[in-house]
């Protein structure tokens, strides 16, 4: 199970406690799911849909 950060809308923002050390987030909607890189800086890591 991935721990839910937090909702706004149909966004859902979670993590992996166990994926990788760089931090990062998860979101993920009906429309597709994204991963963002939160260190050094906020970037676009990969996204589906």
């Amino acid at each position: 199970m991935s721990p839910t950060v937090f909702k706004e809308g149909k966004y859902r923002f979670h993590f992996f406690s166990k994926e990788e050390q760089r931090i990062h987030i998860h979101v993920v909607s009906p429309d597709g799911e994204a991963k963002f890189w939160l260190e050094p800086t906020i970037s676009l890591a990969n996204y589906y849909g």
